[in-house]
């Protein structure tokens, strides 16, 4: 069934994850959308000084928003922070330095940020695709810590801050390779059979769009979503997935591409109309599984996953 899913998703993407796709999509959006301003409300973006990230903390900076770069580089944070400043005069543009792979860290970050800081929007954008299995110093598997369990502690200690506002909302950036997984809870740090990066990585976005599911049913007064930003042509995939980047470069969306849907989310009226919990794509909400896939966990597996998130999550707070 997983050759089924590969295949099926390939050709998908092909249609629609490619930079054509985004331009075929792009037709159909309301124009309007993004001509806001968003002076006055704050923003956190994790991973912020490159690809999607960046890209995303650029337009909401020129739209007037505060912007909280959550980076792991003290030196590519500022220079990613200083191009932001120059390009859209906008002072209000802070970096923290955060490993997001560290629960120690992120824990005391979240904590930090919300006794002294106010948050309308966090976007849960960084990302890891280690093609080995490494682990951390917390003895966490790398790509589950970031991706996962450094997004489950931060969104979860900072929802009391969410809460104080209005219109505040979550964005996680989740992957269309989710579609090729079904929910595994028992080998959440993959320490069964031999390790497959991308696997991993398609295996954690699949936990971040369940995630953002139960959090939407849990805290009704928060906007949560998902989406998915398409096949762009950012730092993270020519390092991470040298030869698909070789085979596909002329087809990649720019950065910008990939960061639309984000932005959309992010400071749209139009995006808030649309339900909680709903996966994402080009500015429209699409089916989170593939005809016949299979995929589709039970509520039993997907509590089973919140459970040992919370177990690991408080064995690392403060």
């Amino acid at each position: 069934m997983s050759i089924y899913r590969n295949a099926i998703w390939f050709v998908k993407g092909l249609q629609e994850y490619t930079k054509c796709g985004y331009e075929s999509a792009a037709k159909h959006f309301t124009p309007g959308d993004l001509d806001v301003n968003v002076s006055g409300r704050s923003y956190m973006i994790t991973g912020a000084n490159s690809g999607i990230g960046k890209a995303t903390a650029q337009e909401i900076a020129n739209r007037g928003g505060t912007i909280h770069m959550v980076c792991r580089n003290q030196e590519r944070a500022d220079a990613a922070k200083n191009e932001i400043v120059e390009q859209s005069k906008n002072q209000n543009v802070h970096v923290h330095i955060v490993d997001m792979s560290n629960m120690r860290q992120v824990w005391e970050f979240a904590q930090n940020f919300s006794q002294n800081n106010t948050l309308h929007v966090l976007i849960n954008n960084a990302g890891c695709m280690v093609n080995q299995r490494e682990v951390t110093d917390e003895g966490l598997e790398k790509n589950f810590a970031t991706n996962t369990l450094g997004t489950y502690v931060l969104t979860t200690a900072l929802i009391p801050a969410l809460k104080k506002v209005e219109d505040p909302r979550v964005i996680t950036v989740a992957s269309g390779g989710m579609l090729t997984q079904r929910l595994n809870v028992d080998d959440l740090q993959f320490e069964k059979g031999t390790f497959d990066g991308t696997m991993a990585y398609a295996q954690n976005k699949r936990q971040q769009v369940v995630l953002t599911e139960r959090w939407a049913s849990e805290h009704k007064d928060i906007h949560f979503s998902s989406m998915h930003p398409g096949w762009a042509d950012t730092p993270a995939v020519r390092t991470s997935m040298p030869s698909f980047h070789a085979k596909m470069q002329s087809r990649l969306r720019t950065e910008a591409m990939g960061a639309d849907t984000t932005l959309w989310l992010a400071v749209s009226a139009a995006a808030i109309k649309q339900p909680s919990g709903l996966f994402f794509q080009d500015r429209k909400a699409v089916a989170t599984h593939l005809p016949l896939a299979s995929s589709r966990s039970t509520p039993q597996e997907e509590e089973k996953l919140l459970t040992a998130l919370e177990e690991l999550a408080l064995k690392f707070k403060p």
